[in-house]
């Protein structure tokens, strides 16, 4: 069973009756491509900074979220169609196998919290059930997939706007700068927030909070690497 989506890895096919991209996929890319426009941006320096220097700052945060963005996307494909093809094999290989031998290779897949309460009887089952499946001559992505990684794309692109909008409409730099990192810190707060809701935390205004000073911290380290 894959680790991250909680969905049986002897199955053919991945990702299938869930969202293209579920709720941690989403928060975690627009994070991600936040954090990549504020560590960008924050590269301006305030006293010395002209609109030519704003304006590429501005291209620069852009296009790096744009590369990201078709980087990222690319390997969404990827992982996908590696875990399909892992699945196939697999399944095929459980079909030829003895019942016995099955149901080892099974319980080995499975999760370990999710192996502890499964017997004998409910891998049988889960053996039985894969001779009846309609298995694909080969692995392949599909219109879903490629949605996905469509979204993942847009998803990294657009967390770029909230942190340029105000050197686009205000010509005071300090104050865009301002505003520009109170924006980056809300942002970060509701993604927080958003993950705390979907995890079931009682108090999902503490993982907000969390989330803003963690974003906070991120930025400034890469900023000390160099980035």
């Amino acid at each position: 069973m894959s680790a991250a989506s909680g969905e049986p890895s002897v199955n053919a096919e991945t990702r299938t009756g869930r969202s293209v991209l579920d709720p941690v996929d989403r928060i975690s890319e627009i994070i991600f491509g936040l954090i990549m426009a504020v560590t960008i941006v924050g590269s301006l320096s305030v006293a010395s900074a002209g609109r030519e220097d704003v304006r590429t700052v501005l291209f620069a945060a852009l296009g790096c979220n744009l590369a990201w963005g078709l980087v990222d996307a690319v390997m969404y494909l990827v992982q996908t169609l590696t875990e399909r093809t892992r699945n196939l094999v697999l399944t095929r290989q459980l079909i030829g196998l003895a019942p016995s031998d099955a149901r080892r290779l099974i319980a080995e897949e499975l999760p370990p919290h999710v192996a502890a309460f499964t017997g004998p009887e409910e891998l049988e089952a889960m053996h039985r059930r894969l001779h009846d499946l309609s298995l694909p001559t080969r692995p392949g992505l599909k219109r879903d997939d490629y949605v996905g990684a469509l979204g993942i794309f847009l998803l990294v692109v657009l967390a770029t706007f909230p942190v340029v909008v105000p050197f686009i409409v205000l010509r005071d730099v300090a104050l865009a700068m301002d505003l520009s990192r109170v924006l980056s810190l809300v942002m970060l707060f509701l993604a927080g927030l958003m993950l705390g809701r979907h995890a079931g935390h009682a108090r999902p205004i503490r993982t907000g909070l969390a989330m803003a000073v963690l974003g906070a911290v991120l930025i400034t380290a890469v900023k000390a690497l160099g980035g």
